[in-house]
């Protein structure tokens, strides 16, 4: 009996702000590494010179060469709008950067790529060029035409999703309502087992407050909305539990049964996600119709061109993306 073989998942890899460390590090991957076709999209001369510069001689090719795919990055070449050099930014290129984001989501959804990986952009730079830029996560979500994305960190057995995104801390109370809460976190256990191959996932939610609002003293959000919506979703099935209060959610003994833990905002659950996994999360978004990961760091126009960027967490988000596609295939 013939076996017949199952081709490899074609993952996209965005190379983000030209000025960063993107390029640095999309130039120290070996492609020979992932059970995975890999395509890289950008300016193939700025990837090449970024190589050179650090010292690494990766095997770049063009989309359509006939190769050996196994051991050369593929590169959709898309030309910079304007010259760079790296660790300065330059508003010029904000078109450039979102038009490669636009053309590897295009790909996922028309089902020429299996998933996309980002590497890291700067906001305030495309800000500056006078276009609303709020993130990779809300971007992405528009072009999908999705109204309520999910941000999700994981490193290791440690995964911290968002009930809010990139907003400024004082819209933050605001935004947190029992129906945004509702919806998050419909979206985090459903993507737990379609991308994760987890069942019943049992989620913990942080309160907003300080000591998860000690009663009303400190804050009414647990009492008038996050209590109420997670009742309503443990009504309906969902395995929650919370609101708990972060400073001691984070803890061994907090994570220990936790599939994963529900932050309300950026900075109540990310930090520690990062000191605990830095230079090896991911970040994942939930609740779009295509597989996304991405790095869990920025850009570090300090570090571009030196050598010194590494490149672990790219790793890691390849290997997230074709883990969730394999997932996402069989849900």
């Amino acid at each position: 009996m013939s076996s017949t073989q199952v081709p490899k998942p074609k993952i996209v890899i965005t190379s983000g702000e030209p000025a960063g460390i993107g390029p640095d590090i999309i130039a120290q991957i070996d492609p020979s590494a992932f059970n995975a076709r890999l395509v890289v999209i950008g300016d193939r001369n700025l990837l090449q010179s970024r190589a050179q510069t650090i010292g690494v001689t990766p095997n770049f090719v063009g989309y359509d060469d006939a190769i050996d795919t196994a051991a050369a990055l593929q590169v959709i070449d898309i030309p910079l709008a304007h010259p760079c050099q790296a660790g300065q930014l330059d508003p010029n290129n904000a078109s450039y950067v979102l038009t490669l984001l636009d053309q590897a989501c295009q790909g996922c959804l028309d089902g020429r790529f299996e998933a996309m990986v980002t590497a890291p952009v700067n906001k305030g730079i495309i800000n500056q060029a006078s276009i609303e830029f709020s993130g990779h996560t809300e971007y992405l979500a528009e072009l999908c035409q999705v109204p309520q994305p999910v941000m999700l960190l994981h490193a290791d057995q440690l995964r911290v999703a968002l009930v809010t995104t990139h907003l400024p801390l004082r819209q933050v109370a605001d935004a947190i309502t029992a129906d945004r809460i509702k919806q998050v976190t419909t979206i985090l256990a459903r993507g737990l087992q379609t991308r994760f191959g987890i069942k019943n996932a049992h989620i913990k939610v942080c309160g907003l407050n300080p000591h998860a609002g000690e009663n009303g003293v400190l804050g009414r959000e647990e009492i008038d909305v996050i209590q109420p919506a997670i009742e309503s979703l443990q009504q309906q099935g969902l395995n929650l539990s919370g609101p708990y209060p972060a400073d001691t959610l984070f803890t061994p003994a907090g994570l220990e049964d936790a599939d994963a833990i529900l932050a309300m905002f950026h900075d109540q659950g990310l930090p520690v996600l990062k000191h605990a996994g830095f230079h090896h999360a991911v970040n994942s978004t939930l609740g779009l119709p295509i597989v996304r990961t991405s790095v869990d760091h920025g850009t570090a126009l300090n570090l571009a061109g030196s050598g010194q960027a590494r490149a672990e967490s790219l790793r890691a988000a390849i290997d997230a993306a074709i883990s969730q596609s394999i997932h996402a295939s069989a849900a």
